[in-house]
Order: structure tokens, then C-alpha cells, then sequence
């Protein structure tokens, strides 16, 4: 649980402002990603959008009570 989100809103700002990413290489970063969990067996092609819809509940809920 985020206690202090003052600090943690002033830490997503210093990272946005040192992480310069272009698309493409924050896009590569993902495929590569990608690759690692389906050759783990985490996901696979079938299921990648299986429970997207219960995340997507789950992150309203804490985005709601974190305002």
C-alpha cells in the first residue's frame, strides 16, 4: 500500500525526466520481454488477453482509492 504518494508521484516525475526512451527502443524493450515469458511458458499467443478484463477492474479499484 502506498503511504506517502506525494513521494511517489515526485520519484514517476525524476524517472520520466531521466528516462529518455524513444518509441522504438521502448518498443524493442517489450519484444524482448515478450519473448522471455512465452519461452518461461508464462503466456503464450492464446492467452495473452485472458483476465484483461479483471486487471483493468482490479487497477480502476486502487486508482480510485489512491486519489
Amino acid at each position: 500500500m502506498i503511504q506517502n504518494g506525494h513521494k511517489l508521484d515526485e520519484f514517476r516525475r525524476r524517472l520520466d525526466a531521466e528516462e529518455n526512451l524513444s518509441f522504438q527502443e521502448a518498443l524493442a524493450i517489450y519484444e524482448i520481454l515478450h519473448k522471455e515469458a512465452v519461452s518461461l511458458g508464462a503466456i503464450s499467443s492464446e492467452n495473452i488477453l485472458d483476465g484483461l478484463e479483471v486487471d483493468l477492474r482490479i487497477a480502476k479499484a486502487i486508482n480510485r482509492v489512491g486519489s
